[in-house]
C-alpha cells in the first residue's frame, strides 16, 4: 500500500480537531465571561467543565485514529497495536458519551430558563454520536481481532 494512501484520512482528523480546538480556546471562554442571560451563570460552569472534560477523550481518540491509520501506512493494519487503538477509540467515545450525560441536566435547567426544548436535542447529539462511534469502534476491532486470530494460525499452518 501506498504511504500516502491514507493522507486523505489524516488531514480530516486535523481538520475535525482545529475547529475544537479553537473552541476551547476562543469560544467557550468568551461564554464563560459573556453569558447570554447573567441568570445562566450558575449554570454555565458545569456545562463549559463537562465540555472541557470532554474534549480531553475527544483528542486521545483523534491521537489514536491518527495511529491507526500510520499503522495502515506501514502494512500493520493486522496487529495488535490496531487492537489496541480501536480499543482506546471504543473507551474515549463511552467516556465522552458519558460525560455529556451528565451535562445534560444542565442543559435542561438552562432549556427550562429559556423556554428553548430544542436545546435539549442538540444536547442528546454527542451522546448518541459518541455511543454510534463506540458501536463502530468495538465492532471494527472484533473484527480485526478474529482476522489476526485467524491469520496466526494460518501461519502456524503453513
Amino acid at each position: 500500500m501506498k504511504r500516502g494512501s491514507t493522507l486523505f484520512l489524516k488531514i480530516a482528523v486535523i481538520l475535525m480537531g482545529t475547529p475544537v480546538l479553537a473552541l476551547c480556546i476562543f469560544g467557550l471562554p468568551w461564554l464563560a465571561h459573556h453569558p447570554f442571560n447573567p441568570d445562566y451563570d450558575h449554570i454555565l460552569y458545569p456545562i463549559l467543565i463537562g465540555v472541557y472534560l470532554a474534549v480531553i477523550p475527544f483528542f486521545v481518540a483523534l491521537y489514536q485514529a491518527f495511529k491507526l491509520l500510520s499503522y495502515i501506512d506501514k502494512n500493520q493494519a493486522f496487529s495488535e497495536w490496531s487492537v489496541t487503538a480501536l480499543k482506546k477509540i471504543k473507551f474515549c467515545a463511552l467516556t465522552i458519551s458519558g460525560l455529556f450525560m451528565v451535562i445534560l441536566p444542565f442543559i435542561y435547567l438552562v432549556a427550562e430558563l429559556d423556554d428553548a426544548p430544542g436545546l435539549l436535542i442538540i444536547g442528546m447529539v454527542p451522546i448518541f454520536a459518541s455511543i454510534v462511534i463506540a458501536v463502530f469502534a468495538a465492532v471494527l476491532q472484533r473484527l480485526l481481532q478474529e482476522a489476526i486470530d485467524i491469520k496466526s494460525e494460518n501461519d502456524l499452518i503453513v
